[in-house]
């Protein structure tokens, strides 16, 4: 039976897998809930003190070379957004304690950004950071005719 059992998980997994699709444990659903919360508090309710005290852990180690360590000058960085800023979520990728998430990004510039942000989760808290960001180029514009926001599947 247990040979059935672990033959049957394999061959699950190789069909879900291989249709393009594959399962999330809890720890990465749970991670990916936690980043989705700490970007929405942070830059679409603009509440950088809540989400400083439930999502952001010490050490916060940043790799934006704009940002210095610790997750301090976040709430200086949302109150100088201006008005207009707006921060639009894509996909939200987990492996393990290591979570992405693809977003747009107007107002912070002249042009929108398209943005991913990725992060590493210890206890259930955000402990490091880099991302990558580029100006949003518009579908008709690029090679292909495909935008770059949002990622349609």
């Amino acid at each position: 039976m247990k040979s059935f059992l672990q033959f049957a998980s394999v061959a699950v997994a190789v069909i879900c897998i291989g249709s393009g699709q594959a399962f999330a444990g809890p720890l990465e659903e749970a991670n990916k809930k936690l980043v989705s919360n700490a970007m929405h508090e942070l830059f679409v309710t603009r509440d950088a003190e809540k989400a400083m005290r439930l999502y952001y852990g010490k050490p916060y180690l940043q790799h934006n070379p704009t940002m210095a360590d610790g997750a301090d000058d976040l709430p200086k960085v949302v109150a100088s957004l201006p008005a207009n800023f707006k921060y639009e979520p894509g996909i939200i990728a987990a492996d393990g304690d290591m979570v992405m998430i693809h977003g747009r990004v107007t107002g912070w510039g002249p042009k929108p950004l398209v943005v991913v942000d990725i992060f590493r989760v210890k206890n259930g808290k955000l402990v490091e950071h880099w991302d990558v960001m580029q100006e949003e180029v518009p579908a008709a514009q690029t090679k292909s005719g495909r935008p770059m926001f949002p990622i349609e599947r």
